[in-house]
């Protein structure tokens, strides 16, 4: 065995009634390192989850890339593009592409008795997924994009309180424009909640010839596409690519396409969660020195009632160097056992949130019902390698006395 490995062994051995008060410290140590690891994860997993389910929200309502006509205005109404792009079947091959859909959408005013409200009108056909909206279907079913009359349309539980509406009741709709047109019935098919109420006020889902005949528009003309990505993580590269490739489909009057992520579609958003990573950068840094200063405290106790002893071992020729290594050994014990014991805390406390919603929010505050949970993988080991590394280095700051601990003075210390 290890001759320093065999002194930490019968120095964690040893209990005595002289050491309760190192004991305890030592437990202190683990406890304080358990507690910031535990806190760390817990952090990480919310800030993830968090970003993780409003990006989800943003990309059900508009896919993770649009190509729209180009337009100075950027507004709602935008004039129509060739739903037959020449690029389109390359984009639907690029690595890492879902789906794709077309799509239109018309400013809309909604009204039922006395009360008004101004909304976006989104024409979907069957290329569109609704996997997004069934999960936050809270009554009625996916509307039917068939071209019955009354179209049957999809919206949120805000705008049917709103409206005082439910599943079956008709919902009278006028666009505003030049010539103005007739009302247009349209019945209600189902209704959403996806907590993001900014969104969820403005957008009516129906099917897309029902926008197109208000829009005026041909067959062939659509408000833009949508592309949806298997992963977030190459959204800038995919994007990079459907530029190159839109970038010679020039359109009779001379216009470009656009090409827009879902980061410059809602920059507020994405604005609002780069502000959390300061917060949990904050928090990190908090914890981990926390268990530093722990990590030190405890080895400086346990040096002082290991005086002795040091002096001992120098004066039988053991070198600083080794001295030093039992000394770390004991704190890298020390720090592994603070480690187990905050994975357990910090992923048993994710667990219990992510399956039972233990912490409920207000989703007009936070968008979401609950506090949300995304454990990775990468994140909890890089947490675990950090820590460990950062508590090691500063654990050199006491293990440096050991080289001023002088035999001759030590070996009558009581």
């Amino acid at each position: 065995m290890n001759f320093e490995f065999f002194i930490v062994k019968k120095s964690i051995g040893k209990r005595s009634g002289k050491t309760s008060g190192k004991n305890s410290l030592v437990g202190i140590s683990v406890a304080a390192i358990a507690l910031s690891l535990a806190v760390m994860i817990l952090s990480v997993s919310i800030l993830t989850g968090f970003k993780q389910e409003i990006k989800d929200k943003l990309t059900g309502f508009g896919g993770h890339i649009q190509v729209s006509r180009l337009d100075a205005n950027n507004s709602w109404e935008s004039e129509p593009i060739s739903s037959d792009q020449p690029f389109l079947e390359e984009i639907k091959i690029i690595p890492g592409v879902s789906g794709l859909y077309p799509f239109i959408t018309k400013p809309a005013i909604v009204q039922s008795g006395n009360e008004l409200q101004g909304i976006i009108l989104k024409g979907v056909d069957s290329s569109f997924s609704w996997d997004f909206f069934e999960g936050n279907l809270v009554s009625g079913t996916i509307p039917t994009l068939s071209d019955s009359v009354p179209a049957s349309v999809l919206i949120s539980e805000s705008l049917a309180k709103l409206l005082q509406l439910s599943p079956g009741r008709k919902l009278t709709t006028y666009f505003i424009q030049d010539p103005p047109r007739m009302p247009r019935p349209f019945v209600i098919s189902g209704i959403f909640n996806t907590g993001l109420d900014e969104y969820d006020k403005l957008f009516v889902y129906c099917p897309m010839n029902s926008v197109r005949e208000a829009c005026g528009w041909s067959e062939d003309q659509v408000s833009g596409f949508a592309i949806n990505l298997r992963k977030t993580r190459n959204i800038d590269e995919v994007a990079d690519e459907v530029r190159n490739m839109s970038a010679s489909a020039l359109m009779e009057s001379g216009e470009l396409l656009q090409v827009r992520t879902v980061r410059e579609l809602a920059p507020g958003f994405f604005d609002f969660l780069s502000l959390t990573d300061t917060n949990v950068w904050v928090i990190l840094t908090l914890m981990i020195l926390i268990a530093g200063f722990n990590m030190i405290s405890g080895l400086l106790i346990i040096i002082l009632d290991r005086t002795r002893m040091i002096g001992i071992l120098k004066a039988l020729g053991s070198s600083n160097r080794s001295v030093t290594r039992i000394f770390l050994y004991q704190g890298l014990i020390i720090i592994g056992k603070g480690l187990v014991l905050g994975n357990l805390i910090g992923l048993s406390l994710a667990v219990l949130q992510d399956y039972f919603h233990l912490i409920p929010l207000d989703p007009k505050d936070y968008f979401v019902d609950s506090v949300p949970i995304l454990v990775s993988l990468t994140s909890l080991i890089l947490l675990n390698i950090g820590t460990l590394a950062l508590t090691l280095l500063m654990m050199l700051i006491p293990a440096g006395i050991l080289t001023r601990i002088s035999p001759d003075k030590t070996i009558k210390f009581d």
